[in-house]
Parts: C-alpha cells; structure tokens; sequence
C-alpha cells in the first residue's frame, strides 16, 4: 500500500488511538459467535424457535441501526456540515431505490430474494474490506484486485457456505420469504439446493477462499505477516462458524455482532464527538452518541416494517413468517445503504490503493 493510500485512508478524525480500542472491541463482540461455534459442537443446536432471537433482537440491537446515520456520515467523512441538501439526497436516495426494491419484491419475489442474497453479499464484503485495512493493517490487501477478491470471499462466507452445509434450512428460509409474496413461487429455486450444485459451489468457493488466502502470504514478508495472519484467522474461523451453526442463528449473531459492529464503530470513527470518546476510553459515550444520532431513522425503518407488513399478500401468521418480514424490511434497507457505504469507501480510498 502506498504512501499516499494510506493517508487518504486514515485523513479522518479518528486517532491512531482511537482505530485501536475499535479494533479490540470488534475481538470481544465477536466472541458470541465462538461461543455459539462451540456450544453447537457440544451440546446441538438449540430449537429453531430460540435461533431466531439474535436476529429478533437486531431489530434494536445494532442490526437494523447501524444504517440510520447514514444522512451523516458522508458529510462527516468529509469534514463538512450537516446541511439539508446532504439530508435531501440520502432522504431521495432511501425512498427511490427502497421503493424500487419494494416494487421487485412484490411483482417478483424469487428474483427480489435472488438479489438480496448478492446485495448483502456484497456489502457485507465491503464491510470486512474496510475493518481489514483499518483495525488489522492489512497490506497484503495492496492492489484493488485483492480487495475485490477478498470482498468476494468475506461477503460469500455467511451467503454460500451455510447454502452448502445447510441446505434444508437455507432452502426454507428462501420459501418462507417469496411465499409471503407468491405461495408456489419458491420451487424457482429448489435447482440452487440440488447436491451438484451445492459441490460445484464448495469447490469453486473454496478456491476462491484458498487463491485469496495463498496470493495474501506471498504478498508478505515472514516478518510483516500478523495482518495477513488475522485475516486467514478470521476467514478460516468464519467457514467453520458457518458451517457448525444453524444458518438462522448464525446470521442472526453475525449480523449483529460481526458485521453491524464494525459498520457502527465505523461511523464512530468519523465524527468528531464519538471518536474522541474512543480516543480516551469512554467507549459508553461513544456509544450513547451513536445511539442519539441513530434513533430518529431506526424510528423510520420500523415505520418501513410495519408497511411491508401490511402490503404483503399473505398475514403473517408465525414466528418464520414475522422473521422473514423483517428480512425483507432489512433488503429494502440494504440497497441505498450499499450505495451510502460505497460513497464512503470512496471518501476513504479504500478502493483506490
């Protein structure tokens, strides 16, 4: 990584301190996923019922908050005011490409959850890119090629290995979802479940995984390798974490406490009050002032729940069904977001090495 990328990287108002602590929280709030890698080793998975109150709890608990300040965080990347131009665009942005997406899944669902699937793929991609160049130092990561390929396997561990360890439920989650919108319509995709194609996706991805891990060593010296070491750590863990956990468990936990986590302290490390906070250890104010900024749109994306579940075909009748209301709600969400968080890699030259 050049000189000049990493200043373009870190000229934000967050200190070296201040990445720092954020790196150590993101090692303690992932440890529920370990804990839930071994406890379903141990002693089983727990009933179905109970694997969905992670992701029920999200709905408060970082994971559908992480994206409302999002109308700051450009402008606060940036360094320059909060101004109601700043907030109309996010605010247009949020309502032509959610209500287009809304639209999708209405018209066609299979095809709406189809690109759910690779919308979060990439985001969620996106979002380790920038926690490995920022809290690990990751300079194996030097050309955008390796940041891609990495984005492609980061996104693709919680996407495709639990599509190729847990195909059952995978599969019902995909028909809970399109049927709230077309009863029938989910045998679409029973071809994606078939054992074939779950082999030609464990040995395709799996290279992928063992091509990004081999190009990252050699890009490193034996004495400069603790960055590339964390990241095949963190990597290597995550195929097991994927593949022992139930899928709706196991996304639930993540989507909180791995990638909504890091997108939070993200935030926190562009403004101004938050990253001081970090700087000296007052990690509660830190996340009081995310918590204030964060309130009023987590208010609005309910507000989107609550009309995706009255325009829906079908009344939500049970526990998946509610659950998979949300993830739509989450899909509908996800796309400006995307666009919100790409506006800020750009602001950040985390593809432009």
């Amino acid at each position: 990584m050049t000189g000049d990328a990493i200043d373009r990287r870190t000229d934000v108002r967050a200190s070296v301190e201040g990445r720092s602590r954020a790196a150590r929280l993101t090692l303690w709030f992932g440890s529920p996923l370990a804990v839930a890698a071994v406890a379903t080793i141990a002693f089983g998975a727990p009933p179905l019922v109970y694997q969905y109150v992670p992701l029920a709890l999200s709905v408060l608990v970082l994971g559908l908050p992480h994206g409302a300040v999002d109308h700051l965080v450009v402008p606060r990347a940036r360094d320059d005011p909060v101004t109601p131009r700043s907030l109309a665009f996010v605010g247009v942005l949020y309502l032509l490409l959610g209500s287009a997406y809304a639209l999708v899944w209405v018209l066609a669902p299979v095809a709406a959850f189809v690109l759910f699937i690779l919308v979060t793929l990439v985001h969620w991609g996106q979002g380790d890119v920038y926690a490995l160049l920022e809290f690990v130092g990751a300079d194996h990561l030097e050309t955008r090629a390796s940041r891609l390929l990495t984005l492609l396997v980061r996104g693709g561990l919680p996407m495709l290995v639990p599509l190729v360890a847990f195909p059952a439920q995978y599969a019902f989650v995909a028909e809970t979802i399109v049927e709230l919108f077309d009863p029938g319509a989910a045998t679409a995709l029973e071809p994606l479940f078939e054992p074939a194609v779950r082999a030609a996706v464990a040995v395709g991805f799996g290279s992928l995984i063992a091509l990004s891990l081999a190009l990252g060593f050699c890009r490193t010296s034996p004495g400069e390798r603790r960055p590339w070491l964390a990241d095949a750590a963190e990597t290597l863990g995550l195929v097991g974490y994927f593949a022992t956990v139930p899928p709706i468990l196991a996304i639930g936990l993540y989507f909180c406490f791995w990638h909504s986590l890091r997108h939070v302290l993200r935030t926190m490390l562009v403004d101004p009050v938050a990253s001081a906070a970090l700087e000296r250890g007052a990690i509660r104010a830190a996340f009081r002032r995310f918590a204030r900024d964060a309130t009023p749109l987590t208010v609005a994306a309910l507000a989107v729940l609550v009309g995706i579940w009255l325009v829906v075909p079908r009344t939500p009748a049970t526990v998946p069904d509610v659950l998979a209301v949300y993830l739509v709600g989450i899909a509908v969400l996800t796309l400006p977001h995307v666009v919100v968080v790409s506006l800020l890699d750009r602001e950040e030259g985390i593809w432009s090495p």
